[in-house]
């Protein structure tokens, strides 16, 4: 082999050798940088600064009604769960199920299907069914509603 030949190899050798070391060096600060405990002063992002946590929740059975379009040939199925500020409430709503329900159920044959496919419809609707429910169960009781069923033909 001519000495060109030798020193174009030890060339590729020392710049591969280049790139390996470079990609373990960042990888080895990318590793540290995990481990290493947040300091005081810094700034942590708000979604892991604030993890929402969920209250008690009661689950409530479907609901099939007639909505009030022309016709009446398009209904709601929708289940609905609530979430409570505090485990008692859940206590206390068990025996008054028939009333929480009949409050829901003449609530949800008033709407038309325009205002319920539309997301700020189905905000409006979680709104005042929450309204109705906290004046019955007691203000603050219900603090949230979730749709987990949500379905108009």
């Amino acid at each position: 082999m001519s000495k060109k030949n030798l020193i174009i190899i030890a060339g590729v050798a020392v710049l591969v050798l280049g790139v390996i070391a470079g990609g373990f060096f960042m990888l080895w600060t990318k590793l540290s940088s995990l481990d290493k405990p947040q300091e005081a002063g810094a700034v942590q992002p708000e979604t892991q600064a604030q993890k929402p946590s969920i209250g008690p929740v009661f689950p409530l059975d479907s609901f099939i009604v007639n909505l009030s379009d022309q016709g009446g040939k398009r209904y709601l199925r929708v289940t609905i769960t609530l979430e409570l500020s505090d485990p008692k409430i859940a206590e206390q709503l068990t025996p008054r199920l028939p009333q929480v329900r009949d409050a829901i159920l003449m609530i949800l044959p008033n709407k038309k299907v325009e205002e319920l496919q539309t997301t700020e419809g189905k905000h409006a609707l979680r709104t005042e069914l929450m309204a109705k429910l906290n004046e019955m169960a007691g203000n603050g009781s219900v603090k949230n509603i979730f749709f987990t069923e949500f379905v108009i033909q």
